[in-house]
């Protein structure tokens, strides 16, 4: 028997900030004497990765047991072999693990189906199910609409001893997929059609990922949820809304049964826009090559956030912010962006990478001589330090750096202007040189003795700081700039083809310039780029080439683009 040594004062006023209305629930059992502990699940079916959607509900689930005295099961749903890999498995605890969560057991469906299988022969017996013959088109045809009631099967009152024998015979797998179910007898002419004799087996001769080929035969959702549920003494099964109309069956088979009295809980699935949430629509992109697998920085699992740089923190930031709700709604991706910027700008470590380089030369600096200028790591962070950036005659800078006749407020180079070179000198344009397409290929510039940042004693202040590369330091990186998946911002609503909206846009591959401390980097490690972004080091990354995925840009560039 566990014994919980937390400690929670029943009695005590709100914190801070109110409770959710599960967590309300879950108070007022516990201080009621109802539980003297909860026990929570998160129930992933082992068909996919991981997604946003899913973070919540794992926030939600493991958040009630650290907040509550208690504890979380992690239970895959592994009742569709057809669908089920023990790379989801794998895939799906390890996201669970990232994103900072640990729990009490790990359960399988499939641990229970010689129990399930038990329940169904219980409720055969007791006349509460039968063997239907009918096909899924004559079942579907029978079950009347929400406003007529349906009408039997013809084979609803088989006797209690056919329907064993049938049972048996599906479970020694006799029967083709599909020829034959096992269906409570309930009321078809309940105004809740779920309610109307609902199918709890199907056959399906499918090899499952745990038991292998044992079974031909599979639980439907519905009977397998909620009697896994009691079976694990589960007191709070928190589902999203959809799950709301099955609540009445939960009850009923958990009921007649007389087991363990698991209750269900509903709260409001979270859409997030600029993006799709269905495993359908994202198997979709991965096996049409859309994107480059699960794990895709575009995508919005939880792996292709990781990978694109985003941080456990972040997240958890995210889903207590958009909280828990009754009602669904669309949620702007530009929160979850916020997220990562406020946690990125603490402990990300700066860098000064040149993506889209114009070279300048600075005339009165000597040739061949390498000078160390210093710049703190992150000045957010103290501990953090400083680092060495070598300087030199010849540097790059960005290209819209740079203007030819330069506009009214532009504090940047331009024909006679100055500005300072972040932790370095302060310099002067002199003059530039033009290609035979009349396009800026070279800058000479001047630098200004004794303006090195830290030792500056000119006296001269100028508006503009730019970051820039030393050219024969600079080391070649492969930067991927991502942005959002689709270009508008509920798929859900637009005509046509969901993959017809993808954004074009959603990735930019360039090669910029880095300054020698990128070589560092490690996977995963993530920067900020001086006026550019947040990027994090992508696994394909290599001693020789490193890769840098842009996690989320300095700044909100739609909510830009929509106020235009």
């Amino acid at each position: 028997m566990k014994i919980f040594s937390a400690k929670y004062d029943y009695g005590r006023k709100k914190e801070e900030k109110n409770l959710n209305f599960i967590e309300e629930i879950v108070e007022a059992d516990l201080q009621s004497g109802k539980y003297t502990h909860i026990v929570t699940r998160f129930p992933p079916e082992p068909n996919g990765y991981l997604h946003i959607g899913h973070a919540s509900s794992i926030c939600l689930n493991f958040g009630l047991t650290k907040k509550f005295p208690g504890y979380t099961n992690l239970r895959f749903d592994d009742t569709n072999p057809v669908t089920e890999e023990t790379e989801y498995v794998d895939n799906i605890k390890n996201d669970i693990k990232w994103m900072g969560f640990e729990w009490q057991n790990e359960f399988y469906a499939s641990d229970y189906f010689d129990t399930l299988y038990e329940f169904a022969l219980k409720f055969i017996h007791a006349g509460l199910a039968y063997i239907d013959d009918s096909t899924s088109e004559e079942i579907a045809l029978l079950k009347g609409t929400p406003t007529e009631p349906g009408k039997d099967s013809p084979y609803r009152n088989r006797s209690i001893e056919e329907n064993l024998s049938l049972f048996e015979r599906m479970k020694n797998g006799e029967f083709p997929d599909g020829s034959r179910t096992l269906r409570a007898r309930i009321d078809m002419a309940h105004i809740n059609m779920l309610m109307r004799d609902p199918i709890l087996y199907r056959i399906k001769h499918a090899h499952h990922h745990r038991t292998g080929d044992k079974w031909c035969i599979y639980p439907m959702y519905d009977f397998a949820h909620g009697q896994s549920d009691s079976i694990e003494n589960i007191t709070h099964s928190i589902c999203t809304l959809e799950f709301a109309p099955h609540r009445e069956l939960y009850d009923w088979l958990i009921e007649k049964l007389e087991i363990y009295p698991s209750h269900q809980y509903e709260f409001a699935r979270r859409n997030l826009n600029y993006t799709v949430t269905s495993k359908r629509k994202l198997l979709q992109l991965v096996q049409d090559g859309h994107v480059n697998g699960w794990d895709d920085p575009r995508m919005p699992t939880i792996s292709g956030l990781r990978r694109r740089g985003y941080t456990p923190e972040s997240i958890r930031d995210f889903c207590d912010r958009i909280g828990v709700a009754r009602r669904e709604n669309m949620i702007d991706v530009g929160l979850l962006e916020f997220c990562v910027r406020e946690d990125l700008n603490k402990k990300a470590l700066r860098r000064m990478v040149v993506q889209d380089p114009l070279k300048v030369i600075i005339t009165n600096f000597p040739e061949g001589v390498t000078e160390m200028c210093h710049s703190e790591n992150n000045p957010e962070d103290i501990a953090a330090g400083m680092r060495e950036i070598p300087f030199s005659r010849e540097i790059y800078i960005e290209k819209e750096d740079f203007l030819e006749i330069p506009t009214k407020k532009y504090f940047r180079l331009a024909p006679g202007k100055m500005v300072r070179l972040k932790g370095a000198y302060i310099i002067q344009c002199d003059s530039f040189v033009k290609d035979e397409n009349g396009e800026i290929s070279e800058i000479h510039c001047s630098y200004i003795e004794n303006s090195k940042s830290g030792q500056d004693a000119t006296g001269i202040n100028v508006k503009g700081t730019l970051h820039w590369v030393s050219a024969p330091h600079a080391v070649p990186v492969e930067i991927r700039l991502y942005d959002r998946l689709f270009s508008v911002e509920n798929v859900s609503t637009e005509e046509g083809d969901f993959k017809d909206y993808i954004n074009p846009e959603s990735l930019n591959i360039i090669t910029g310039y880095a300054e020698p401390a990128i070589l560092e980097a490690k996977e995963g490690e993530s920067f900020q780029f001086l006026r550019k972004g947040y990027f994090a080091v992508d696994p394909d990354s290599t001693p020789e080439k490193p890769v840098m995925n842009r996690t989320v840009t300095l700044r909100d560039n739609w909510a830009k683009a929509a106020e235009k």
